[in-house]
């Protein structure tokens, strides 16, 4: 297995800050308890997957987030573009970063991507998503000005980000297409693809 570290990076699941595209038709409780199901889903996944480290890019209590065999770091930045830069020059080796977004991972989805990572081939990983975004993101080391001028969630966060790569000559391998979960009708379809996953569960509970 490369030596790579595996990287989630997440905001304390708290009712009305996290998943709002959820409401409605769901409270902001339920909202906030479908993301906390998403977050230990994805944690479990890396937690199965072999790693050089595993690390919780975390914004939130710290003391109420700390899994076994994670290290937790807090995110630094004042938007996304820069809190992903911070995590990978927090980490300054091969990493591979995901968000909490996309409960269906797998422990083969990510040993995939982290071959990736570490693949002589290969500058940067990125896995794209159904909606314009992507679920992973990956480098050997911190690559100076990697998410300079590319808008986050939006339609085409994706495909900026790929713009972006091509202006640094990153040699990009993609991951496959997942569906994250921003409306109800995602929910629904993360949870039929993954009837097994605690998000599944905690859907089928409050609808």
């Amino acid at each position: 297995m490369p030596q790579v570290a595996l990287l989630v990076i997440a905001k304390q699941p708290l009712a009305g800050r996290v998943k709002t595209r959820l409401t409605p038709p769901l409270h902001p409780a339920q909202a906030a308890e479908l993301a906390d199901a998403a977050l230990r889903d994805t944690l479990d996944a890396v937690a199965r997957t072999p790693a050089a480290r595993r690390v919780l890019v975390f914004e939130g209590d710290a003391e109420a987030w700390r899994p076994d065999g994670f290290e937790v770091v807090a995110q630094r930045g004042d938007d996304l573009g820069e809190r992903l830069q911070s995590a990978f020059e927090d980490i300054d080796g091969p990493a591979l970063l995901v968000g909490m977004d996309t409960p269906q991972l797998t422990p083969l989805l990510l040993r995939d991507a982290a071959f990736a990572v570490a693949d002589s081939r290969f500058d940067a990983v990125l896995g794209p998503t159904f909606d314009g975004g992507y679920w992973c993101v990956g480098f050997k080391g911190p690559v100076a000005g990697a998410f300079t001028g590319v808008t986050m969630s939006a339609d085409d966060t994706c495909d900026r980000q790929r713009q972006r790569f091509a202006q640094l000559k990153l040699r990009v391998d993609e991951r496959p297409l997942l569906r994250d979960v921003d409306t109800i009708a995602d929910a629904e379809r993360v949870a039929a693809a993954a009837p097994h996953t605690r998000f599944a569960r905690t859907l089928a509970s409050i609808r």
